[in-house]
């Protein structure tokens, strides 16, 4: 997949976003990046660059009062050969892997972590469970 494609997915995945939640999402940028850098492997404490599929910088919508205004954007970053990585080992289609990271971190956005986030995926009828242990 290239880069265009990869970042047409991501912004597919965005607008299928039911309305009420992406109507919902302020002050938030979504970046596709080829790896996480270096300081955020150290900080998520990856083992390797392949470790991160997404990751949401911010303020979450649940902690934002009065003050919140005037403030840099929010950032959601996937990136993006860990995600392509991730689905050529467990054969998984690129597009499903970008819609399950994006509803990830906008999770994230809402204010859920990842233990929340995990028990709302469980409950869910996804397609098969996939495989253990994924980070994003």
């Amino acid at each position: 997949m290239t880069e265009q494609q990869f970042e047409d997915a991501v912004a597919a995945a965005i607008d299928a976003l039911p309305d009420h939640f992406r109507n919902q999402l302020q002050n938030v940028v979504f970046l596709v990046e080829e790896f996480p850098d270096e300081e955020t492997q150290a900080e998520m404490e990856c083992e390797t660059p392949y470790d991160l599929l997404g990751l949401y910088r911010g303020w979450p919508i649940t902690e934002r009062g009065s003050d919140y205004h005037g403030t840099v954007p929010d950032t959601i970053h996937l990136y993006r050969q860990p995600i392509l990585s991730w689905c050529e080992e467990y054969d998984e289609p690129v597009v499903d892997c970008i819609v399950d990271t994006v509803i990830h971190e906008v999770g994230h956005y809402y204010g859920f972590d990842d233990e929340e986030l995990e028990a709302i995926e469980d409950a869910c009828s996804w397609e098969g469970d996939g495989p253990p242990g994924r980070e994003d």
